[in-house]
């Protein structure tokens, strides 16, 4: 009787586990993408680059961790003081360990400019892009990430922008 017990609870135990550590990596992840908004709005290249993989790409183009400084920098000076806002990125965990990608739609906008509330709609994140509308430059971004030593890292960005009737590049 013991035995078909632990049988039946062995399993339901390691569901569990893999459950809980799910919950805590999509945490992680979500808390890096935050880490990298609060590090673009403050102009914190370097910030930005500790939170990616030394052989990071970012594409279209195929862009290596020298160029994708250039093209942050030149986005800096482009919006001066900026606001980075997105509602809740998605998030797929792949079958193999330690790698995970991510969706957000991400709306840059010069720190003066004013939006709607949209807090609010950061579970939503359908409801999320129709408030925004024409009100600021809009992106997609694709992220995949790799998990070294326990931490979270972008290994691969994809950078989308809005085309009016959809993201493309």
């Amino acid at each position: 009787m013991k035995q078909t017990q632990l049988r039946i609870l062995l399993p339901i135990l390691f569901l569990f586990l893999i459950s809980c550590s799910e919950k805590d990596d999509a945490a992680a992840i979500r808390a890096l993408i935050k880490k990298g908004a609060e590090l673009a709005e403050d102009h914190d290249v370097s910030g930005i680059l500790e939170l990616t993989t030394e052989d990071v790409v970012a594409l279209p183009g195929r862009h290596d961790r020298r160029e994708i400084k250039r093209i942050i920098w030149a986005a800096f000076m482009h919006y001066g003081k900026l606001n980075v806002l997105y509602p809740k990125p998605s998030i797929d965990f792949s079958d193999t360990e330690n790698s995970a990608s991510c969706r957000i739609y991400l709306l840059i906008v010069k720190k003066e400019q004013t939006l709607p509330d949209l807090k609010e709609l950061y579970n939503d994140p359908k409801r999320w892009l129709e408030e925004v509308g024409e009100n600021a430059d809009l992106y997609q971004i694709n992220l995949q990430l790799l998990k070294k030593n326990e931490t979270w890292l972008v290994r691969k960005a994809h950078l989308e922008g809005f085309k009016g009737m959809g993201f493309g590049e």
